[in-house]
């Protein structure tokens, strides 16, 4: 497959190419994946070298492998939202982080009925509804590994008094050591399981904030790499019954989440999933991304810059950021104190701003 340089300027916003960057400089810069042609016409074409077609044909294969795993975290993604729907575009923001396959909005959709079903609402627009509530899927990952539960046809969801993992950076214990009473009373206290109905919880209230963290706990449990981009996260307060602010409940819970930021983008990590910047488990498809990046920029054996970068991770590690706000649509500061969270026995937001701001020196 060929496809005419020109042609590929529609995708700059999608690799960060900037003008007046040239797209044939970006794509001489990887060899290794793509080959250059011009015809008779002095066009300029673009094509993919062998190694490249292999690496497409291996992801395909690996996304098919994955499929029926991907259908069971979008039906317990619907299982955990207040009405058993989400908008499929939403959903599809995160297509590449649950590994749905490329064509999840025209045809995967329809092929897991037992599971969910496409609907229209009056405005026309598609959501994707719970067809079967299924007990043995409302079990949390975390169930999983604290009490080894994995199978359970009768289960039905409520109290959990389960403690999260938790990994702090070395400059960070002591001041953890300030806190460690309110972290023992955050790890003992019970909390509404993430698949049971949450319309009765009080916003702001205690038990409200550790069902937050639960929720993303499981989302990110989800995902191949364990982290989200936090953009598209906001748009699922409702559905999920989540708090305003929260990139607040990420820093404020710094030993569970992580959160980066590259550019204007920030991504939440789930800790225990890491040492260092290395994820600890890497399913197949993260092994095909590393092949994908191992090749990127690179002419022999020499590396060359490139402008941008397919993971989001940080060079220096997992533990570094430069967090000044969350997104446009959360315009409010995180120095400043909500008014759903006055308990000074907590973990201050500024204390752990100043967390992240010393680990991008240390």
């Amino acid at each position: 497959m060929i496809i005419p340089v020109r042609s590929l300027d529609k995708f700059r916003a999608q690799i960060s190419l900037p003008k007046p960057h040239r797209m044939s400089d970006f794509i001489r810069k990887s060899p290794k994946l793509f080959e250059l042609y011009r015809d008779r016409r002095g066009v300029l074409w673009c094509g993919m070298t062998e190694q490249a077609e292999e690496l497409v044909e291996e992801e395909d294969r690996l996304l098919e492998q994955h499929q029926d795993k991907a259908a069971e975290y979008v039906t317990r993604f619907l299982m955990m939202s207040l009405d058993k729907r989400l908008r499929v575009d939403k959903i599809a923001h995160y297509r590449r982080d649950f590994a749905l396959p490329n064509d999840f909005r025209t045809t995967w959709v329809h092929k897991y009925p037992q599971h969910f079903r496409l609907v229209r609402d009056n405005e026309d627009i598609e959501y994707l509804e719970l067809v079967t509530w299924n007990p043995a899927w409302a079990i949390t990952e975390l169930e999983k590994k604290k009490m080894g539960v994995t199978d359970a046809s009768a289960h039905t969801p409520g109290l959990l008094s389960l403690s999260f993992p938790l990994k702090f950076p070395p400059n960070y214990k002591k001041r953890v050591y300030k806190y460690r009473g309110a972290l023992d009373h955050f790890q003992k206290r019970s909390y509404l399981s993430p698949y049971a109905d949450a319309r009765g919880l009080k916003a702001g209230s205690k038990e409200f904030d550790k069902r937050a963290v639960a929720i993303m706990h499981e989302l990110l449990s989800f995902t191949v790499e364990k982290r989200l981009v936090t953009d598209h996260l906001t748009h699922f307060r409702q559905e999920l019954v989540m708090p305003q602010k929260l990139m607040r409940l990420f820093l404020k819970h710094f030993g569970i989440f992580y959160v980066s930021e590259r550019g204007k983008r920030f991504s939440v990590f789930l800790t225990e999933a890491y040492e260092g910047s290395e994820l600890i488990e890497k399913c197949p498809l993260v092994i095909w991304k590393e092949k994908v990046q191992s090749l990127i920029g690179y002419r022999g054996k020499k590396k060359i810059e490139t402008f941008t970068d397919m993971s989001d991770m940080e060079d220096s590690g997992l533990y570094r950021s430069n967090s000044e706000s969350e997104n446009d649509s959360e315009e409010e500061s995180i120095h400043l104190e909500d008014n759903s969270h006055t308990d000074n026995s907590e973990m201050e937001i500024d204390e752990v701003f100043s967390a992240y701001e010393d680990s991008k020196t240390s």
